[in-house]
């Protein structure tokens, strides 16, 4: 569920005060992550890389109040639950687009991922969530990018992160990973304060 809050009356106020009306509001930080243990669980328990990172993220991103709101059209809504995007390539050859609800709950994910996934892949409909916060997700695994760069317009607002395919190194597995976030939404600290705790969710999971 979302509703519309008084942005004066939340942490947010000089934020919105200043971005809100930038023409340019996001914000891009890149971070390259140990993904060494994500690989690894994705092979021992047979589960898909992309749907563990997914996991992590929601995860991390849970922990983090300012996620939970979303400045848009000259307002700041608060939400009470979240869901992660993921984008899957259809039958058509086209994309599909569905939101996985974040629970603690690893098999729970697993299996709303896949079911989700399956159903759009065939079915080429998207299915979204209008009452969650959404963070969206891209996975460009076609080749090795040091960092991705979405729309900068506030048009889309969402927190969004993206990668490419991950480096196996000799011991680590690396994957730089970028989020992009409406400068409205949260402040530097609170993005490093995520991409710190996904770097804990992923090494602990």
């Amino acid at each position: 569920m979302k509703q519309e809050i008084n942005p004066k009356d939340t942490s947010r106020a000089i934020a919105f005060e200043l971005w809100m009306k930038s023409p340019m509001p996001m914000v891009t930080f890149t971070k390259t992550f140990d993904v060494t243990r994500l690989r690894k669980v994705s092979r021992q328990r047979g589960m898909k890389f992309n749907m563990l990172l997914c996991w992590c993220i929601g995860k991390a991103a849970s922990t983090i109040d300012e996620f939970y709101m979303l400045p848009k059209d000259g307002k700041l809504y608060k939400y009470d639950r979240m869901a992660i995007n993921v984008i899957v390539e259809n039958v058509k050859g086209g994309l599909s687009f569905c939101d996985v609800a974040v629970c603690d709950n690893l098999e729970e994910f697993n299996a709303n991922y896949l079911h989700l996934t399956e159903t759009i892949s065939q079915t080429c409909q998207d299915i979204l969530d209008e009452e969650a916060i959404i963070v969206g997700t891209s996975a460009v695994t076609g080749t090795e990018l040091d960092s991705i760069t979405n729309q900068y317009n506030g048009i889309f607002n969402n927190p969004f992160l993206a990668w490419s395919r991950y480096r196996k190194g000799w011991l680590k597995t690396t994957l730089p990973i970028s989020l992009q976030f409406h400068h409205a939404q949260m402040d530097g600290k609170h993005a490093t304060q995520f991409l710190e705790e996904l770097q804990r969710t992923i090494k602990t999971i």
